[in-house]
């Protein structure tokens, strides 16, 4: 393999493993709050993906006043499932094993819902001509999007570490994450820190989904269960409720796949099973995640 080879690929799997961590941290901001893994949240994808699509196809919408709504639109999706689906169960405190099955039958009705409104057929998803081109540097090519995906990532980050840590709601969130009933006692309105927790995080969804879409440019129903699938990977690699640590995770699994199929093209096969095998060796030698710390149960 070449160098500029190897630094094209390198690239490609920084973009990949910059969508992993945005769309993990989605999965380790509630966990870290209610101690739920939203399996629902691989389907806020495919719904960011459909808004963006009907919006600029059906409705003639600009393509970024689309993504857009459709970004608004998942946000409050996240927040209405919160309240349908998890929040009742929360209020009758309701064992964990509840929430989690409740959030897997919400992630099948989605799909379903999906299925029989949008259709089964996979779709084409519009792409504007800024993320067609492709920048070359000596003898290497590289895709613009690829280039975007994590300038986007980042600065979104760095807005939500800056909102985690500097202001009022942050600290309400650490606070919940810390110790719910204790939160409650100073004060917090811990609902509210919760539905915007949701609110925040399928929003960072809804731009990873239309980021997924741009750079695989066809959708269906079910475009958001592996996604869905290797992020809550992903998040637990890193360290479940660390928001660096589903950075650190998005960005091996991602920089992992693409190496993997690049330098080893016979095993191109097995990518899907890559990240599934990280997840056992991770559980297995370091159940916490790479920047995990150990939580003590109250009793």
């Amino acid at each position: 393999m070449t160098l500029e080879l190897f630094i094209q690929h390198l690239v490609n799997g920084i973009s990949l493993g910059s969508l992993y961590a945005l769309i993990a941290i989605g999965y380790t901001m509630v966990y870290g709050i209610i101690r739920l893994i939203n399996f629902a949240h691989g389907d806020i994808i495919m719904l960011a993906a459909y808004f963006v699509f009907f919006g600029a196809g059906m409705f003639a919408l600009p393509w970024w006043l689309a993504a857009v709504l459709s970004i608004i639109l998942t946000a409050l999706a996240g927040m209405i499932i919160e309240k349908a689906a998890y929040k009742p169960l929360r209020s009758k405190n309701a064992p964990r094993i509840s929430l989690l099955i409740s959030a897997i039958g919400v992630s099948f009705f989605l799909e379903n819902v999906a299925i029989v409104v949008f259709g089964g057929r996979p779709k084409s998803f519009f792409s504007p001509d800024i993320f067609k081109g492709v920048m070359k540097i000596g003898g290497i090519s590289i895709p613009n999007l690829s280039v975007i995906i994590p300038i986007v990532t980042a600065a979104l980050l760095i807005a939500l570490v800056y909102l985690v840590n500097k202001t009022v709601t942050g600290m309400s969130m650490r606070a919940c994450s810390k110790d719910v009933d204790t939160a409650k006692l100073m004060g917090i309105d811990v609902d509210r820190v919760i539905s915007l927790t949701f609110c925040i995080g399928s929003a960072l969804a809804a731009i990873g989904g239309i980021m997924w879409g741009l750079k695989y440019p066809q959708i269906h129903p079910l475009i958001g269960v592996m996604p869905g699938l290797k992020c809550f990977i992903a998040a637990v690699v890193g360290g479940i409720g660390n928001i660096p640590g589903a950075v650190t995770g998005g960005m091996l699994l991602g920089l992992g796949e693409i190496l993997l199929v690049a330098l080893m093209p016979g095993l191109s096969g097995y990518r899907d099973a890559f990240a599934f095998i990280i997840l056992i060796l991770i559980l297995l030698f370091r159940p916490t995640g790479i920047l995990g710390e150990k939580i003590a149960e109250k009793v």
